[in-house]
């Protein structure tokens, strides 16, 4: 798909109307590609989860908390009580506010980069857009609670390793990875 190019306020505003492309040009004519989670796995530190599409796919390593919570969201499974996730769903509700999507945007020193846009409307229906650095891991959560779009930036996309046969070794040898069942129906559209 070729890349949509917006550049300052149009960029947010044309993204966030847009969102359903697989890339286009983000702020500062940064092209991005739309990424979904296609499987988490416990590793011996968290949990490795498993990022891309029907090109590429790479890994993000989290803590097991985050982990658990990106496979409680994918799942839907209710909980007793909230996590920090959904208590920062439920504030971001409670004031007119949404993840619009997440961009995992920098790779430095094998360390990932994200931000979080969020998109506030208040009671005026005035809408304001609010981009927030956090971590990769965080985003990719609230992202996937939220049914939000995640991007990464083309920088980072060319500079991952693709782990797209290292993903479909371990499901032949029957490891299974919890999949998110809408990446799957993205995929093969």
């Amino acid at each position: 798909m070729r890349p949509k190019r917006w550049s300052g306020a149009a960029a947010w505003l044309g993204a966030a109307c847009f969102s359903s492309f697989h890339r286009y040009r983000h702020a500062v004519n940064k092209t991005v590609i739309e990424v979904h989670v296609r499987a988490v796995l416990p590793t011996s530190g968290g949990c490795a989860v498993f990022i891309g599409n029907s090109d590429k796919v790479f890994i993000v390593y989290v803590d097991q908390t985050v982990g658990s919570a990106i496979t409680m969201f994918m799942r839907e499974m209710s909980k007793e009580r909230p996590l920090t996730h959904d208590l920062m769903a439920h504030l971001m509700t409670a004031v007119g506010a949404h993840v619009e999507r997440v961009i995992i945007n920098d790779l430095k020193n094998a360390t990932y980069y994200a931000r979080m846009i969020i998109a506030a409307e208040n009671e005026l229906q005035q809408k304001k857009i609010i981009e927030l650095d956090a971590r990769p891991s965080d985003c990719i959560a609230m992202a996937t609670q939220q049914k939000a779009p995640i991007y990464v930036s083309q920088e980072v996309w060319d500079e991952v390793e693709d782990m797209s046969d290292v993903l479909r070794k371990m499901e032949e040898e029957g490891l299974k990875p919890e999949i998110d069942p809408e990446s799957e129906g993205a995929e093969e559209e």
